[in-house]
């Protein structure tokens, strides 16, 4: 890029220079010609007033001899009545015309320019005056401009190559940052960014791609956390069929033990269908009935309760209580909710669950009459135990509420164990307005 972008500003530099240059070089030309002959013509008429004393030779050759151009023998004088005095160069047709023409004008010599000046003396007669400027003299100093015309032009275009280089290396240089930074991140560097640089194009597009970057990585993060909160799903399905089993496995014979434990497979087939369904369905913004949903799902878990010596108390608002959730992904939450008092409660520790309906938010309230949790700030730690689980049914019900705006709590129980308090916010609150107090 450094060298096409060099041609380029010699090629524009050059054509600006030249297009200067020649206009100059030309005038200067004819400058000196023009001073040369101006020269010649002053010098011609300086015998004029010689002319109008006396016509006599010898006098007015003294006269030719005391100006310069005579002393050098590039003047000549052409009398009427006799013959030149000094070295002619011109012929008797440009005479003769001069005599005609009565104006100074100028003529071609071998070896220069003939400048003819007819002088009119008494009784008509005509005398001509004849300087001869060499070639030399008409190009005096034209070789020397040239030159520096020249110079200056090449000067001109050394400096906007430079110029130009360090341009183009400021442009060079943000450019290979941002190759560099691409090629880091197409080798599986996610983390790698790029200094923005350069003209404001290509700080622009450093500053997209470290957006594109940082999206990217939190989109593959959220892909790996969604593939891990669908599999978490089946823990609730695996959880009925594994207490089922225990149970069977005591009493072998037992066919209502055989008829959960099919319909516990079933659940877990249906559960494996909707896992692979989620996983290739678009994500979109939707609602639905938190009740019905909480309703529906305590409907499932009941049995496993009354198996377990459970006691479990549902409170719901009489109407409806729409979330801005899909109906799934809240009954995933649920599902991951209780889940956790069966796994981390013993048999017979009765539960309760309630769905409070605000102004500006729904709220899942599910506690327990278990030992509670010892270490609140580990238990939300995605991904983090301390009784053998997947450590995600927390965090997958805490990131669905923070979709909303809503929040996850831990507190206690009316009960004396571990209460967890899933909000969803249904509606922006006023400015400038205290938080709603929830009861």
């Amino acid at each position: 890029m450094r060298v096409a972008l060099a041609r380029v500003a010699t090629a524009v530099t050059a054509m600006v220079a030249l297009s200067f240059v020649l206009p100059l070089g030309l005038l200067n030309g004819q400058i000196a010609r023009d001073r040369a002959l101006t020269a010649a013509e002053r010098q011609a008429a300086s015998l004029v007033p010689a002319l109008a004393v006396t016509t006599d030779p010898a006098a007015l050759e003294a006269a030719v001899g005391s100006v310069p151009a005579g002393t050098a023998g590039t003047l000549a004088l052409h009398l009427p009545d006799g013959g030149p005095i000094g070295v002619p160069r011109a012929t008797a047709a440009d005479l003769d015309r001069a005599r005609d023409l009565r104006r100074t004008f100028t003529v071609e010599a071998g070896d220069g320019t003939v400048l003819l000046r007819p002088v009119l003396l008494e009784g008509g007669r005509v005398a001509v005056v004849e300087v001869h400027v060499p070639d030399a003299e008409l190009t005096r100093g034209v070789a020397r401009s040239w030159t520096i015309l020249a110079l200056v032009a090449f000067a001109l275009v050394l400096v906007s190559v430079a110029m130009a280089d360090r341009l183009a290396l400021r442009v060079v240089r943000a450019a290979d940052r941002l190759a560099h930074a691409v090629t880091r991140v197409g080798g599986g560097e996610l983390g790698a960014r790029v200094r923005p640089g350069g003209p404001a194009e290509l700080r622009a597009a450093g500053e997209a791609f470290n957006q594109m970057a940082d999206r990217f990585a939190r989109l593959l993060a959220a892909e790996r956390e969604a593939a891990a909160d669908l599999s978490h799903r089946l823990r609730t399905p695996l959880t009925a069929l594994r207490l089922n089993l225990h149970g069977l496995a005591a009493d072998p014979s037992d066919p209502t033990r055989l008829g959960q434990s099919k319909d516990a497979l079933d659940r877990l087939e249906h559960a494996v269908d909707e896992v692979i369904q989620a996983a290739r369905r678009p994500p979109e913004r939707a609602g639905c009935d938190a009740a019905r949903v909480v309703r529906e799902r305590l409907e499932f878990w009941s049995a496993l309760a009354d198996d377990q010596d459970r006691r479990w108390d549902l409170a719901v608002p009489g109407g409806p209580a729409p979330v801005p959730v899909a109906g799934d992904e809240l009954a995933a939450a649920v599902d991951a909710l209780l889940g956790n008092v069966f796994r981390h409660t013993p048999h017979g520790t009765a539960f309760t669950v309630t769905v409070h309906r605000g102004q500006y938010s729904t709220g899942l309230l599910v506690g327990d009459a278990g030992p509670g949790i010892a270490d609140v700030p580990a238990a939300l730690a995605r991904g983090t135990s301390g009784a053998g689980s997947t450590g995600l049914g927390l965090d997958i019900a805490r990131r669905l509420a923070e979709v909303t705006g809503g929040s996850l709590k831990v507190g206690a129980a009316p009960l004396g164990g571990a209460q967890i308090e899933l909000w969803l916010r249904t509606a922006a609150k006023p400015g400038g307005r205290r938080a709603a107090r929830r009861k």
